[in-house]
């Protein structure tokens, strides 16, 4: 089993990473000039320059056009029937309780009996899932996998499965999509597009993004060749379903025939037909809502983790489900190995990484999900104290996100340091690993960036041929200088872009002296490229092997 004791220490206060070579990862100041063998291989990001003083975050979400007309008197099934269509049976029962009408006495009281037995149930159901009685941003960012989803600039990030181009959605609910072959930035908007806690774009398609947002899924279907920079509402497609929002995850099927979307509020996930804007829910009682989706790479399974202490695995032949039950709390994060044999996940309230594997069925077995019956822990990641030059040094704690590489190579784990110790802080563990023969998972280093800077998302670059890029939004406050002069600038909890490179190996465990040389791994820093919330953005890039 793999331990944080394992690792090397962590960079030195005031270092960033800057390259791996022989399988450790190098520190240093980020304006150390790179060696010679890099110089020539800087990554094309595009430049970001998002300033946070120019975002504004919406101060009210209307949920229905009510508030915009003026009040006039209607009758009361009139009001019952809107009451229906924007809050359900127990908006029914409130508008006949408080009516008006004197000839309706006897319904009025039933109404009051039935909205308390209502109410009584309701907070029944509250006490069993606490995270019910939240307002929707909580819910949001309790179950978000951004750090902090509330206070970030960048709540949530997506690359395009084939090109370089990926998405970014932003604190005034807008979305930015950049591309490295393009000049041109569209800018999304919709008056729908609020609260944004995921994006996914559809695969084998050119430019389809599917939005989680508060009351709906929204799919942009944007041409790549306009020069367009807002594109307008038309063309956003609106996919809702009663009682399912906020939504919290979505995850397409690697064919991009179905698309899955999660609410923390509906025990049932849907499966969407996009082409006829129809949903098919997959209804399993318990665990009060779901959470959290990851479609596994071959297509066969899909995690849904729910608020509760347990989470199911689904086949997506016969859409049967297994569950397995956790111990202390809810599975927070998990991802699969590119062949969808085994899945990695993490549990809250736990500091280890748990390992399930699973079998492939046919014949009369086809249709099984075939996971083994208990979950082994492959890493340990308590706190642990490095003794450094610099002093000790606490870091380890909760694992609050984590990413495979499409390559299975490379495993990143956003650790979460531990709140009642003010030294720990939060950190990015990097493990090598291998999936076959046998499964082995052995420590690569810590990543550090900018001093002030706090990872809030990580993800993996899903069609980098070079190796595996790691991509890390960070929000800082520190004051900066930017690339494109000596001014300085000041950053207000902003947050910036970071790309690591690690190149493929054929054995990144054991090699030769020369292979090692050869292959070893090899990171380094992207020029400065401007200034991202008030931030610099840096990459970090490799030769090819």
């Amino acid at each position: 089993m793999c331990s944080l004791a394992l690792f090397p220490p962590p960079p030195a206060p005031g270092d960033v990473t800057l390259y791996e070579f022989n399988n450790a990862l190098v520190s240093g100041h980020i304006y150390e000039k790179l060696p010679l063998a890099f110089q020539d291989q800087l990554a094309d990001l595009p430049v970001l320059t998002i300033p946070k003083e120019t975002l504004k975050a919406h101060s009210r979400l209307e949920h229905s056009t009510k508030p915009a007309f003026i009040h006039h008197q209607e009758t009361l099934w009139k009001r019952c029937l809107n009451a229906w269509r924007d809050v359900g049976m127990c908006g029914v029962l409130n508008e006949i309780a408080n009516a008006e009408e004197a000839d309706l006495q006897w319904m009025k009281t039933g109404s009051r009996w039935a909205l308390a037995l209502c109410h009584w149930v309701s907070s029944l159901h509250g006490s069993l899932f606490p995270h019910l009685s939240l307002c929707s941003e909580d819910m949001i960012a309790e179950f978000s996998q951004a750090v902090d989803w509330a206070g970030c600039s960048i709540r949530a990030f997506a690359w395009h499965p084939h090109t370089s181009k990926f998405a970014v959605a932003l604190l005034d609910d807008s979305i930015r999509v950049h591309n490295t072959n393009s000049a041109t930035i569209p800018i999304l908007k919709h008056r729908l597009q609020r609260n944004v806690a995921s994006m996914a774009w559809k695969p084998l398609s050119a430019s389809i993004l599917a939005v989680a947002c508060q009351s709906c899924v929204l799919l942009w279907h944007l041409d790549p060749t306009s020069l367009s920079t807002r594109p307008s509402s038309g063309c956003a497609q609106v996919l809702a379903y009663p009682g399912h929002s906020p939504v919290t995850s979505l995850a397409w099927a690697p064919s991009g025939e179905m698309l899955l979307s999660a609410s923390p509020v509906d025990t049932s996930m849907l499966v969407w037909d996009v082409s006829t804007e129809n949903c098919v829910p997959l209804q399993w009682f318990g665990g009060g809502g779901v959470t959290y989706l990851a479609w596994s790479p071959d297509g066969s399974k899909v995690l849904a983790a729910t608020p509760s202490a347990v989470f199911r695995v689904w086949e997506a032949q016969m859409w049967t489900c297994e569950r397995w039950p956790t111990i202390k709390g809810r599975c927070q994060t998990g991802c699969w190995s590119p062949d969808g044999s085994r899945l990695l996940f993490t549990v809250l309230g736990e500091s280890v990484i748990y390992s399930l594997s699973f079998s492939e069925y046919s014949g009369e077995m086809q249709g099984q999900v075939g996971g083994s019956k208990t979950a082994s822990i492959v890493a340990d990641l308590s706190e642990t104290t490095f003794e450094t030059l610099y002093g000790e040094e606490r870091i380890g704690g909760e694992v609050h996100s984590m990413v495979w590489d499409p390559s299975g190579e490379r495993l990143a784990a956003l650790v979460r340091g531990n709140p009642e110790t003010p030294e720990s802080r939060t950190i990015i563990a990097v493990f090598r690993t291998r999936n076959s023969p046998v499964f082995e998972l052995l420590p690569c280093g810590f990543l550090q960036g900018e001093p002030g800077a706090e990872p809030q998302l990580i993800t993996f670059h899903p069609c980098f041929k070079k190796g595996a890029l790691l991509t890390v939004v960070s929000a800082a406050l520190f004051f900066g200088i930017s690339s494109r002069g000596s001014q300085l600038r000041h950053s207000e909890a902003g947050g910036f872009l970071n790309t690591v490179l690690l190149p493929p190996a054929t054995h990144p465990y054991r090699p030769s002296m020369t292979e090692e040389q050869e292959r070893s791994p090899q990171i380094t820093r992207l020029q400065q490229r401007g200034w991202l919330c008030g931030c610099w953005e840096w990459g970090l890039r490799v030769p090819l092997p």
